[in-house]
């Protein structure tokens, strides 16, 4: 997806910039996790900026919240009145899904197909479009507001990994 596309003038440039880039930046990330500690936690989740998962389930949340979650809210806001989107309970589906055991290389082609399907759907946006109300995580939004959600969850989550690279560095230190 451009981020010149026909409707992306109607999304901020930042928050384009920032979800297209996403792929590259998690990958990035998790590639720094240490050899051994994909499935590594520490004895406290205390402070933790995303949810407490290992750093396999981190990327693997982020695949299917993506999917299951932000694709589906996209497209129930666009079809429906005011649709209620509700939350997805991550760690319930790390556990029915076994996060623990993925591939993570399967893991980003995945993730990275996925995003670029939903770059495709904001593309499509228009002005109108975003105005669209919802009715998420227990207030008001707009199909624009999700994508700003998106985009902070995204964020969390590269957030999360450091803060699990910083508890790794100590944990072998």
């Amino acid at each position: 997806m451009s981020v010149a596309g026909a409707h992306a003038q109607h999304v901020e440039a930042a928050t384009l910039a920032a979800l297209s880039d996403f792929p590259a930046r998690l990958e990035a990330f998790y590639a720094a996790i240490p050899p051994g500690f994909s499935n590594w936690h520490p004895p406290a989740w205390t402070g933790i900026p995303s949810e407490p998962f290992t750093p396999i389930e981190q990327i693997c949340h982020v695949r299917d919240i993506e999917i299951d979650g932000y694709q589906e809210r996209f497209a129930r806001t666009l079809r429906e009145t005011y649709p209620v989107l509700g939350n997805i309970d991550g760690e319930t589906l790390a556990r029915q899904r076994s996060y623990s055991s993925d591939d993570p290389n399967e893991v980003f082609d995945a993730f990275r197909a996925a995003r670029t399907r939903t770059l495709a759907m904001i593309d499509a946006f228009t002005a109108q479009d975003l105005l669209r109300p919802a009715h998420f995580d227990g207030q008001a939004a707009t199909l624009r507001g999700l994508v700003h959600y998106l985009c902070s969850h995204d964020q969390q989550h590269l957030s999360g990994i450091q803060w699990l690279l910083a508890h790794i560095a100590a944990a072998r230190a």
